[in-house]
């Protein structure tokens, strides 16, 4: 009984390894033999080390043991340079950097990449990411030391960007990682020191008082223009009138003069004697003629006016004496 008994057990028990063995082989099969693509990834399939991409997500399958699967992840991904991104504590090591003036800054940087070629990536490199961020480094001191420290604080960031982007991807291509930049952006950057940022932080609060003071002027120019403008229509309209005032003016001197100078034709010595009283009235209109008798004994005062009638008179008679002869002729 014991014999028997031992043959049974120990030939139900090997068939039932057997059995097992042979379920759990089918399971590393069936496991094995397919495998999912996601949207966001893309996988490289390996047979005896020929490498093949599979770009097309959904359900695959392959040959248990003989191929194998890698996948890759192709959304935009990221990393930083000069902080970090859990703790956005400062790196001193990464950011810190030499501009042309030979003035320090630091600068942080956010660089994202993708996946662009899966078998490159898995293939071309061991590290394409860290590939990628010395290449970065050292694109960045390349540029940053070609500018001055006022334009990496203020000015120049998106021309830096731009040189930077350009100079990474000149580089990843010769070196074909199969990784791709999308982006790098400056997140900050500001001097090493906090006197120095006291001072370029200054020079900025300066610079924007400039343009608003230019803004004010400018607009203060526009306010007044106008109002000088006419003005300056006013001064001239006022200059036209007196200068016609003055031509009149001068118009009606020179008739006056060609009147006097008639006159003076006719009878000179009157003209003169009265131009002379005129005058002598005009400069002296307190002055008084004195009249001294033969005998000395006797003077008369007599003001000037009075002689410049009696010329008026003289002169009248005369011209109409004139007038009488010439008429009697």
């Amino acid at each position: 009984m014991n014999k028997n008994g031992n043959q049974f057990f120990g030939g139900k028990l090997g068939k039932t390894i057997v059995i097992v063995a042979i379920i759990f082989a089918a399971a590393i099969v069936l496991f094995d033999s397919s495998y999912q693509v996601k949207e966001q990834e893309q996988a490289v399939l390996i047979t005896l080390g020929n490498a093949k991409a599979i770009t097309e997500p959904g359900l695959h399958f392959k040959l248990p043991v003989i191929q194998q699967v890698r996948k890759v992840n192709t959304t935009i991904q990221g990393f930083s340079i000069g902080y970090d991104t859990d703790t956005n504590v400062s790196e001193m090591d990464e950011s810190l950097m030499i501009t042309s003036d030979y003035n320090f800054v630091n600068v942080d940087f956010f660089v994202e990449y993708r996946f662009s070629d899966p078998v490159k990536a898995i293939y071309a490199s061991q590290d394409p990411v860290g590939i990628l961020k010395n290449i970065s480094q050292s694109c960045i001191r390349t540029v940053i030391g070609s500018y001055p420290v006022d334009e990496v604080l203020t000015t120049g960031k998106n021309e830096i960007q731009a040189s930077i982007k350009t100079m990474i991807m000149e580089r990843l291509d010769e070196q074909d990682l199969g990784i791709q930049l999308v982006n790098i952006t400056i997140q900050d950057s500001e001097p090493p020191t906090i006197e120095v940022m006291e001072a370029f932080k200054a020079v900025e609060t300066a610079k924007q008082g400039k343009e608003t003071a230019l803004n004010n002027a400018n607009k203060y120019r526009n306010e007044q223009l106008p109002e000088a403008q006419a003005k300056a229509d006013g001064i001239i309209k006022d200059a036209e009138a007196e200068k016609t005032e003055r031509i009149n003016e001068a118009t009606a001197q020179v008739a006056r003069f060609n009147a006097m100078y008639e006159e003076y034709i006719k009878n000179p010595t009157v003209t003169k004697q009265r131009m002379f009283y005129e005058a002598m009235e005009e400069v002296l209109p307190d002055l008084k003629v004195i009249i001294e008798s033969p005998s000395g004994q006797m003077q008369t005062f007599y003001p000037v006016e009075s002689f410049v009638t009696i010329d008026d008179s003289s002169a009248n008679t005369t011209g109409a004496s004139g007038a009488g002869s010439t008429s009697g002729n």
